[in-house]
């Protein structure tokens, strides 16, 4: 039971960090329809932005307190993680949005490799390390032979996950940048007749959702403790099966798929072989599809004549 409960905690931090990156895919997926593959390379560009950031201030600057570090970190991680993907969707993605549908999945797929290899060159192959940060544990049980303990870093990522949420839930939901996101979803053409800038509204999307993929950055280096180019492939993949799993086009089915891939994958890895973790997942996920094709939180797909 206790060896459970440790594992329940460490699959809720790792969904946690899947469910932030795969907001930045439902929200882009449910505006233009476009699963947008280089999200999982824009999260790892966050990450060696955050880690050189992070350096800076320590042996450069000399800032000692980690709090203001990590906020200082954070920002300007958002900031240029936010630029970055503003630039992709005017360079790579606009030009082709009234072409076929197709066009935009392979640019999509050609800049997940362009950042891929510029991170590789400009960083080099090898897995960067990362300071120790927050390491102290709080022990929730003890006993002769285990120990369940949760540590300050695994509560300030599940803490953030729920922040988040509540924050761009409230702005999808309430917000004038909101409406205008859930008018071009609905149709972009009529929107746009009504007076809505559909090429502003999803631009700022995309800003979004990179900033979001910017605070998983952070919060995965700050939990792994290393960083390396090719780690925006698989996470990025397994966010958008958590997007896919929960409904794509909902956040809060967003962060509930990331939650239910990281404890699958947490409590596949503990009780049996960790070699199979990751069919695991996705044979969960092909059966749930199976019964719930839209998803667990998604809606069904209105067609429109």
């Amino acid at each position: 039971m206790e060896y459970l409960l440790q594992q329940l905690i460490n699959g809720i931090t790792l969904g946690s960090i899947y469910g932030l990156i795969a907001i930045g895919y439902t929200m882009v997926f449910g505006i233009i329809g476009m699963v947008n593959f280089a999200h999982g390379d824009v999260f790892m560009l966050s990450s060696f932005i955050a880690l050189i950031f992070l350096l800076a201030l320590s042996q450069i600057a000399g800032i000692t307190s980690l709090a203001l570090s990590l906020f200082i970190v954070l920002l300007l991680g958002m900031v240029l993680t936010s630029l970055w993907a503003w630039v992709i969707e005017r360079t790579a993605y606009r030009p082709l949005r009234g072409s076929f549908r197709l066009a935009p999945l392979i640019s999509a797929i050609g800049m997940s490799i362009f950042l891929s290899n510029f991170v590789q060159v400009a960083q080099g192959p090898r897995n960067k390390p990362v300071p120790s940060i927050l390491a102290d544990v709080i022990t929730i049980r003890q006993g002769e032979n285990y120990t369940v303990a949760v540590s300050y870093k695994q509560i300030l990522i599940v803490v953030v996950t729920a922040v988040l949420l509540a924050a761009f839930w409230y702005v999808v939901q309430k917000t004038p940048l909101g409406r205008a996101q859930r008018a071009c979803e609905q149709d972009r053409k009529m929107a746009a007749l009504l007076g809505v800038d559909v090429d502003r509204t999803i631009s700022l999307t995309f800003v979004i959702g990179a900033a979001l993929a910017a605070v998983a950055g952070l919060m995965f280096m700050i939990y792994y403790g290393v960083v390396n180019f090719s780690d925006g492939f698989t996470p990025g993949v397994k966010a958008f099966t958590a997007a896919v799993l929960g409904g794509i086009g909902s956040l809060p089915g967003a962060v509930l798929g990331g939650l239910l891939i990281g404890l699958i994958e947490t409590l596949w890895s503990a009780y049996f072989t960790i070699d199979y973790k990751d069919v695991a997942t996705f044979l969960i996920l092909a059966v749930a599809l199976i019964f719930m094709p839209t998803g667990l939180l998604g809606k069904p797909e209105v067609e429109k004549v």
